[in-house]
Order: structure tokens, then sequence, then C-alpha cells
């Protein structure tokens, strides 16, 4: 019996039952040996010797021997094990499931966002028609054949239609004719007005004759789609006829159906023009697509953790396996017997799978899914914040940026032009005057002017939604004029509706020659009277009396308009206000009717009404927002059409440019004088002296704005790259959006392409929401770090717990399936609970992190390390001391298959315990002592906490042999909730270190260094490609070229073998830079030699080609 006990103990694994199934295969049954076993001492001894004689005997039966224990393994045991193996797959399956669902809805959920952003954008586009005598705007898809439409200058025409009333109507057809000439539409000489075409001066009214795929740019469309099947179809059958001719195309085409290898096979001297080497080198120089800077940090951190997990999982089995064969055949001295093989390929087995967990616990596999998680809840969110994500990753990169070129119109203004200041009745008001203090003659005189002088197509209807702002529709100046009216509690509509539009009796309507409008009305006495207003220095020249400070008209000298040009033009135009003068002049009846059409006799004498201070007013939130930018380490640049002095007013206003600071405004052209050496190429040293102070740029192209943006991103004069933000609304934008690392398109006023080229869709134009999203980018990061934190702390203390425990009592303290519990799902809600973390205002206060700070900081070390340290002196007191200190059976040295133990239930469940607990430490990552600091503004995190507490509860109490768990009692489970709240007090104790004394830590996560990316990984494309993208490209091009060489060796050939020329075989001759070296320079051959050594023979036919 004493020799037994003694084998039970040095094989911890030995099996020491069979199931009932498996009876008739030995000498035993089940029900006897349960009976056997019910006795105990002497009773026993008495009943083996009465049975079956001794216990060599028993063994005998069970076909095993007590020496080698080779017996015990049986199918019984295994199948019992294979009941609950099915966990461990189902719950990695279960994650997987989870991850590829999670992101699949997200990506679902934001294509579907926008296409709803973009069927309601297309509803808004709005087109001015007649309907029952009512002026309505309908959305441009219910425009019918038939209807009557206001056409006015600036408009795009959304259908076909024939001019019925124009004053001064010009078009700019160059989208359909391609001329750039503007077309004047008369009623008599050419009253067609056809879709696509905009309107460059003018306005009129047409009836709409042809809509959607009828009108002219729908039959242009049309062709377009149709023809292009017929066209592949033709290239097709000219592909087959020139086959034998030149094979070049179609190896082309088929290079290019192998996504891009293409570019290798282009001729040396190609039709589309330029040398093909040359073109290889500007392809080979055109920027990587980097991947963004959080998903570089990742990988690579990753790859780092991975190799860690690797090693340790490899010692793990390595020290195992040692362990067993020098116990085994070295200490004890035990022969290898050919029957014990499968014993010792189980345990073996088990090494392996020890060493398997620890791998699986070392790697992080809840970082994909926070990661998603963190960037589809913060997606989702910055929808509210106005914000549409077109592209995940924009919204991490956005967190580095540092810094933003916005435009001014509509982002960082109101894009509502407003009356804010006047000059009437010779005095000048900084505020709209009340309508008391104006006389009524002048206040007549305004409101009639301004009426009738102002497209009828303009006008302020109420706001669409309660406490909303009026809708300005039409031309925005005039809307700025009507809401004076409006200001000065006049009703402009009254006046219309007395004088309608057929009645104006002349229109000159405004374009960029005159820089005004005028409307001369006819009176009941046969009188006229021209109403005129326009740009002050212009209109002011015309006018040689103006209105006193009683409604009179008095004298206007020269001197009287140099005095109001010094003091009030020029202070208006200095704060960046557009400046309108309104005039008017009679027509005595005595008088004969003027020449209407020589407008120089007829806007003269005119009488000075009022000037007008017109701005588009700043956004009442920008200047906090700008401020808040650059706390944050943003600089804010405003790239505008405008012109410098407007420009340099706003900015100056949004805190862009403060008072005493050493920056500069350029104008585009003043901009490009700069960047450009004398041949005019653009050189990143001349920018590089300009853009870090750089804060206006006026008057820019869209050219403008891309070299800019360009500039500042391959900049090396600061020591990190610049992380570039750029707003854009036009067609024109697309190159610079496309450029940034995150391209900002304006959802209301912005174009299609322009949306297209973003990465972002601000649906409300609005400069705030871009604070906001680098709010939202930042929080991302930090959630992400924040997950990492809680993790690696998992990671460290789980690995070295399973490595240890391993190495020293052959079997890891927590199970797999616990694993899988502590790894997996509480992960999975861990990034749940820490990547929903709500943004804070905090987030602002610090400067961007940057391409190369490290994910893993040195405070988050000390972290990880600092409470890592507490969980290890725990677990291994509980491990090793826990059955003394509780007073229980040892878990350690179990039989293999065992019924779970109490000692290591308490065990595990304290290490869940502990992490439930860190996981609040782990919400702050900068030092912070407070973790409790807005826990409540996270319900998810509460929610998760208070979820994976139950569960807990659950797993421990009603587990069982699945998860191999004991129950507890209340006593246990409060220490267990002790021990874990251990680590907040801990966690205190840490933050009171300060890092700069722990000079050991190190970081980890760094982003990818430019230097560290191979020359080979700049491809042809902008694309992202991966490693085995890359290999497989080669692999194409290296086949193709071969197949090349072989054809045209063979071509030459043939040409010799008929007679004709050669001119075809050269024609194929590749043009990449490996086979520069093998053909320098090509013309016309002079010299051909045969390696074969007989004319007849044809296979090793070599060219060399010498230049003529």
């Amino acid at each position: 019996m004493g020799d037994m006990a003694n084998n039970s103990v040095a094989y911890s694994g030995v099996k020491n039952s069979v199931k009932e199934s498996n009876h008739g295969d030995f000498g035993i049954s089940l029900e006897e040996l349960r009976a056997l076993m019910e006795l105990r001492s002497t009773d026993a001894v008495h009943k083996i010797q009465e049975c079956y004689g001794d216990v060599y005997a028993i063994c005998t039966r069970l076909k095993t021997s007590p020496n080698e224990a080779c017996g015990a393994v049986t199918v019984g045991e295994e199948e019992e094990e294979g009941e609950t193996g099915w966990i461990e797959g189902a719950a990695i399956l279960l994650s997987v499931v989870c991850v590829v669902l999670v992101t699949a809805f997200n990506d679902w959920s934001k294509e579907k966002q926008f296409r709803g952003l973009q069927s309601r954008i297309e509803q808004e586009q709005k087109f001015t028609v007649i309907r029952g005598g009512q002026v309505i705007q309908i959305p441009v898809a219910d425009i019918i054949v038939g209807d009557i439409a206001q056409v006015k200058y600036g408009d795009l025409l959304p259908a076909d239609g024939v001019l019925i009333q124009g004053n001064d109507l010009k078009i700019d057809e160059s989208s359909l004719t391609g001329e750039s000439d503007q077309v004047k539409k008369t009623l008599d000489k050419d009253p067609m007005l056809l879709s696509g075409t905009h309107v460059m001066e003018g306005s009129g009214r047409m009836v709409v004759t042809a809509v959607g795929v009828n009108s002219q740019t729908g039959i242009i469309f049309t062709l377009l789609g149709a023809g292009g099947d017929d066209e592949e179809k033709e290239k097709e059958k000219k592909d087959k006829k020139s086959k034998k001719q030149d094979g070049a195309v179609e190896n082309r085409n088929k290079a290019k159906a192998q996504d891009g290898a293409a570019m290798e096979m282009q001729p040396l001297k190609s039709e589309d023009g330029g040398d093909g080497d040359e073109r290889d080198k500007k392809r080979a120089n055109m920027p990587k697509k980097e991947k963004s800077v959080l998903q570089g940090k990742l990988t690579k951190l990753a790859v780092q953790i991975g190799k860690a997990g690797l090693l340790m999982s490899a010692i793990t089995v390595i020290i195992l396996i040692l362990y067993f064969v020098i116990d085994t055949f070295w200490v004890q001295k035990r022969p290898w017997l050919a029957e014990c093989t499968p014993i010792y390929i189980q345990y073996f087995v088990k090494f392996f799978i020890i060493g398997v967990t620890v791998l699986v616990v070392a790697v992080p596999e809840g970082l994909p899914l926070a990661v998603t998680i963190s960037l589809a809840y913060s997606v989702k969110k910055m929808m509210k914040d106005n914000n549409l994500v077109r592209h995940l990753d924009a919204c991490e990169t956005m967190g580095n940026a540092t810094a933003i070129c916005s435009d001014k119109t509509g982002t960082l203004t109101m894009n509502r032009m407003t009356v804010v200041q006047a000059f009437v009745s010779e005095k000048h008001y900084k505020k709209i005057p009340d309508p008391d203090a104006i006389p009524e003659k002048t206040l007549a005189h305004l409101l009639t002017g301004i009426s009738v002088n102002c497209a009828y197509t303009s006008k302020i209807l109420p706001p669409e939604k309660e406490g909303g702002l009026p809708r300005h529709v039409g031309n925005k100046t005039e809307c700025a004029l009507l809401g004076l009216l409006l200001d000065l509690k006049q009703d402009y509509q009254d006046v219309r509706n007395e004088i309608p539009e057929e009645a104006l009796y002349k229109v000159y309507t405004f374009n960029s020659v005159r820089k005004s409008m005028s409307t001369v009305l006819k009176n009941s006495d046969g009188s006229f009277r021209i109403f005129s207003k326009g740009a002050s220095e212009i209109v002011l020249k015309k006018c040689f009396k103006i209105l006193s400070a009683n409604g009179e008209p008095k004298a206007f000298r020269p001197r009287d308009r140099d005095d109001i040009i010094k003091t009030v033009i020029e202070p208006m135009a200095s704060e960046g206000l557009r400046t309108i003068c309104l005039a008017f002049r009679d027509f005595p009846v005595g008088e004969p009717e003027p020449d209407w059409d020589n407008e120089n006799d007829i806007v003269t004498g005119l009488t000075c009404i009022a000037v007008v201070g017109i701005e588009d007013p700043v956004r009442p939130e920008v200047p906090d927002a700008i401020k808040k930018c650059q706390r944050a380490g943003i600089t804010v640049r405003m790239v505008t059409g405008d012109n410098i002095n407007t420009a340099r007013a706003i900015a100056s206003k949004c805190g862009i440019l403060n008072p005493g600071e050493d920056f500069i405004c350029l104008e585009g052209k003043d901009f490009n004088r700069r960047i450009r050496n004398e041949k005019g190429e653009i050189e990143q040293e001349r920018i590089d002296k300009i853009w870090p102070k750089l804060r206006v740029l006026a008057r820019s192209s869209p050219t403008d704005k891309h070299t800019l943006v360009k500039g500042i991103i391959d900049s090396t004069v600061s020591e990190q790259r610049q992380v570039v933000a750029v707003t854009g609304d036009g067609t024109n934008d697309g190159p610079a959006l496309k450029k940034a690392d995150v391209g900002f398109a304006m959802g209301i006023a912005g174009t299609d392409v322009a949306k297209e080229a973003s990465d972002i869709i601000l649906t409300d134009d609005n400069f705030t929401s871009i604070v906001k999203a680098v709010m939202w980018g930042r929080n991302v990061y930090d959630s992400i770090s924040k997950f990492l934190q809680f993790q690696l702390t998992v990671n460290v203390v789980a690995v070295i717990v399973a490595f240890t425990g391993a190495c020293i009592t052959q079997d890891s303290p927590l199970k797999a399936v616990q694993m899988l519990w502590v790894n997996l799902i509480m992960d999975t809600l861990a990034s749940l609970a820490l990547a929903t973390e709500p943004p804070t205002e905090s987030l602002l206060l610090r400067k961007p992190y940057g391409r190369n700070k490290p994910l893993i900081s040195r405070t988050m070390m000390k972290n990880i390390l600092g409470h890592a340290v507490y969980q290890l002196v725990v677990v291994f007191t509980l491990l090793f001391a826990g059955e003394k200190i509780f007073d229980i059976d040892s878990g350690r040295n179990a039989p293999l298959h065992a019924p779970p133990s109490e000692h290591y239930t308490i065990v595990f469940n304290t290490f869940v315990m502990m992490q439930l607990f860190n996981e609040i430490n782990a919400r702050k990552i900068h030092g912070e002592r407070n973790v409790f600091e807005g826990i409540f503004n996270n319900a998810i995190f509460c929610i998760i906490v208070l979820g994976t507490f139950i569960v807990q509860i659950i797993i421990v109490q009603f587990g069982g042999k699945p998860f191999s768990c004991s129950e507890l009692t209340i006593e246990h489970w409060l220490w267990s909730i002790f021990l874990g709240m251990g680590t907040l007090l801990w966690g205190q104790l840490i933050s009171t270190i300060p890092t700069s004394r722990l000079k050991f830590l190190k970081e980890a996560g760094h982003g990818t260094q430019k230097e560290e990316i191979p020359e080979e990984e700049f491809s042809e494309d902008v694309e992202e490609i991966d490693h085995a993208e890359r290999e497989l490209r080669r692999g194409q091009i290296l086949w193709f070229r071969g197949l090349n060489r072989i054809q045209t060796q063979m071509d030459v050939v043939n040409a010799f073998q008929s007679g004709s020329t050669i001119q075809g075989a050269l024609r194929r001759q590749p043009s990449i830079a490996s086979q520069h070296h093998d053909v320098t320079n090509i013309s016309t051959p002079t010299h051909v030699v045969f390696s074969s050594t007989t004319a007849s023979t044809t296979v090793g036919c070599e060219c060399v080609f010498l230049s003529a």
C-alpha cells in the first residue's frame, strides 16, 4: 500500500477509475470498484485480500502496472474531457464572430449614414419655379416639363428650357461646348437654355422643356453609360486582330488585369508621350498612402508582444518536457517502455497545451476588438457632432493633427451676409440705427431702392425650424440689404407686390465689369427714377448730391467724397467689411426720354442715399474653438479666395491672428512668387521658410491650397512630420482634400467631388465640428491606451503565473477555460467598457502625441509593472500558502483529471476580482489620482463591471467542472473582493512614485520611423500594400518580364526568317529600370550577331543593338 501511495504522488496525472461502458474490457466492474472505494482502513484491506488477492492483482485486472503506470490511460475519461472540450473552441469562435460582426455592422451603418446624407443633400439642391402664381423653391428632382423656372446670376441650370423673359442674360456653356466665351441669351436671337450650363450674368425666366435623361446633360450621360460596353467589345476585337502583329497590347491588358503590373510592359517610347523610364521614376517618387498613425503603432506593438509571448510559451514547453524527462528517466531511472508511449505522449500534449495557453494569454486578442469598438463608437457619436466619418482611420488621425487649413466662408463665418454698419443722413452708425433716427424721406428711398433694385429671386424666408435663423434665398449681398430693411421694420414684399418684376422699365444687371446694378422705374406722371447700388468707390464717383440729415438732397463735392472715403469707407474696409453705396436719380417729365442703351449717360449724376458695410459675420462659437485648437498645439491657417484685407480682418476676429505676433499673411500670387525658383519650379526649401509663420493665404486658388498642404506634409523642418487637416467645398479642392491626412468636405456647400475625395463630411459646415473631431480622435487614442494598460497588466500577470506555476507544479494554476474567460470575455468586455469612454475638454489641454510618441508611455509602463507586482504577490501567496491561510485542501499536485479544488478556485476568483478593480485604475493613463472621476458618465462601463461581477459569481458557484471551479463560501468571497479592492489602494501608492525617478522604465509601441520603411515599399499605387501582396506583384512582374523577353526574341527570329522588318519586335521591349542596363539606347539596328552555330538554329538568337 505504501508503494502505491508513493507512486500516486510521483505520477500526479494517473487516472484511477473507468466507465461502466468499458467494464467488459477489464477484469473488474465499476460497481465493484465503487463498493471497494467506499470501505476504509482494515475493511478495505480485508476486501482486497478476499476478492482480489492483493493490489497487484487489481492492477493486472485494470491492465496496468504499479511500477510503469501505463495502463491507467482510459477511454472513458477522455470522453468526459471531450464533453467540456467544446467550450474552448466555442469561446474562441464566439470572439472571432463578435469581431467580424462588429466590423461588418460598423461598415454597413457608416455606408447607410453616408447614403442618407447624400440623399438629404440631393433633396436640399433646390431651384426657384413659379407654380400657381407663387414663387417657390422645389428640389431639382421635382422639376417637370412645363414648369416656369426663374434663373439668375450664379445658377447651374438643372433642366433644358426656352427663355421667356430675360434681363441681360449671359450663359457659360463651356461644360457642353468647350467654348469659354459667354453666350448672350435673348428672345429673338438665342432663347435656348441648356442643363449643366452656368448663368454668368443677368436674370430671367424660362419654360422647362426637358429634364433627366432627356436633357442635354442627361443624353451625354446616357451615351457615356451605353458607350462604355461597346468600347470594351471594340477593344477586345482590336486586341484579337492585332494579337499576331503586336502582342504587347495583349500583354499590357493582361498586366492591367493583374492589378498594376502593366507599367512594366510600357514601350520605351510610348504614344502617351514622355520617356517610359521617366514615368517609372515619377511613379516611384509618388508618396505611398501611409498606414494611420495608430495602426502603425499597434502593428508594431502586436509584433513585439507576439514575439515575447512565443518566446515565453516555447520556454514553458521546453522546461516542462525537460523536467518530466529528467525526473522520470534520470532521477527515478525508469526505462522507456513501448506500451507506455501513449501516456508519455499524453503528458507531452498536456505540456504543449500549457505552452499554447501561455501564448494565448500573452497575445492581446481583445486589441483588434477594442480598436474596432472604439472607432465604431466614436464614429457613431461623431455623427451627432455633425461629423460623418467616411474613412475610419481618419477618426484617430485627427487626434494627431498639428495643422488645420480652413476655408473662411461658411466654415469660420456664417455664410450669411449681414449689414453691420451704415452711413446714412450724414451720420456713421457702428450698429444698425433705430428707424426713428432716419428721416422719413430717406427711409422711403431706402425701402423702394433696395426692394426693386435687388433681384426678385433674392428674398428672406421664415426659418424652417422654430428658433432658427431666417433663410436667405438668392444673392447673399442682396439678402443682406433686404435684411437691413427688416431690421429697420420695413416690409420689402409690399413694395414688390405694388411694383411687380414685369413693371420694371429697364434693368442693368450686376456684372464684374460694371460692379453695380441699376433699375429704372417709370412713374405714373411719365417721369423716370433710376435706383443704383454697387461698389462704394465706383458709385460714389457718380454721385453729385447726397441726402442730408433732414432727408433733402444737398451738393456732394469731390472734397466731401474724399472725406467719406477716409472717415467711413476705409475704416469699414479695414474691419473687413464690404462697402455698398445706394443711390438714385430722377429724370423729370419735361425732358426727352434718354437713350437707355447708353448706360454711362444714365448712371451718372446720382444722389447718394447711404453707404452700408456688409460682412459675413464670424460664427459666435469659432473664436473659442480656435483658442482650444491653439491650446491643444494645433495651428489654424485660413486659406480663402477673398481679398487680403477681409481675410486679415476675419482672421483677427477669429483669433487666428493676434496683436503683437510675428505671423504673415500672403496673397496667392505673392505666395507662388516666394516658393518658386527662376525656372518656375516649386522648391521645398522655399516653402519651409514660409509655412511655419504663414497664418492667412488670401486670393488663393485650389492649386495654391494643394501646394501649401503638400509643402507642410513633406516638410522636414520640425522634429515630427506635420499631420494636416484641410477643409474644402469645391470640385477643385479635391486634390488638396486627397493629399491631406484628413480631408473635411462641406456637407451643405460641398460638391459631390469634394465629398468623394474627403475623409470626413461636416454636415453643418462649421469649424467647431472639426474641433469635436480632434477631441474624438484623441479620445480614440487614449481609449486604446487605457485598454492596453489594462490588457497588458492581465497578460503580464497571467503569463508569469501560468509559466511559474507550470514549471513548479507541472500544471497551470489557471486552467485553459478560465484563461479564456479572463482573456477573451473579460478583454472583450473591457474593450467595450474602456473604448466607450466619452471625450472630455481636458483632452484639448495637451499637445498632439505625434507620429513617434509610443502607445505605452513610461507612466503607463509604471502602472502596468506596479499593478503586476501587487497581483503576482497576491496570486503566489495564495498559490503556495493559500491552503494554510484558509485551512483547505491543497490544489497543487492534483491528479491529471482530479475534480476542481477550492484552493485553485480562490486563486482564480481573486485574480478576476483584481482585474475587475484594476479596470477602474486603467481609466486614467497620465498618472491622475482620482480614478473615479466621470465614471458615471459612462453607463456602459458601469454596466460591464457590474455584469462581469455577476457572471463571475455564476461561473464560480455553478461553473463546476467545465470551468474547473468549486463553490466558495461567503468568507472566501469577501477575501477575494478585499484583495481585489487592494489594487485601488495600490494604484494610489504607484501614483505617488515620480516616473522620472524610474530610469529603467522603457516605452513601447513607437510609430514607424521614415528610415525603417524599405524603399521598395513605395509602390506605384497610392494604396496601402502589405508584404504578401508586394511579393505577389513582384512575381507577376518577373513573370511578364520573362514572357515579354521570350516573345521579343521569337519575333526577332521570325522577322529574320520571313525577311520582314524587325521594328515590330522592338516595339515590345519593356521600359523598366532593370532592363535599362541591357538596352541603353535603341536606334536603327546596324549589327546582328547569332549565338547559334548555324543560321538555321534559331532558338538561341541574341540581338545586339549599337547606336547609329
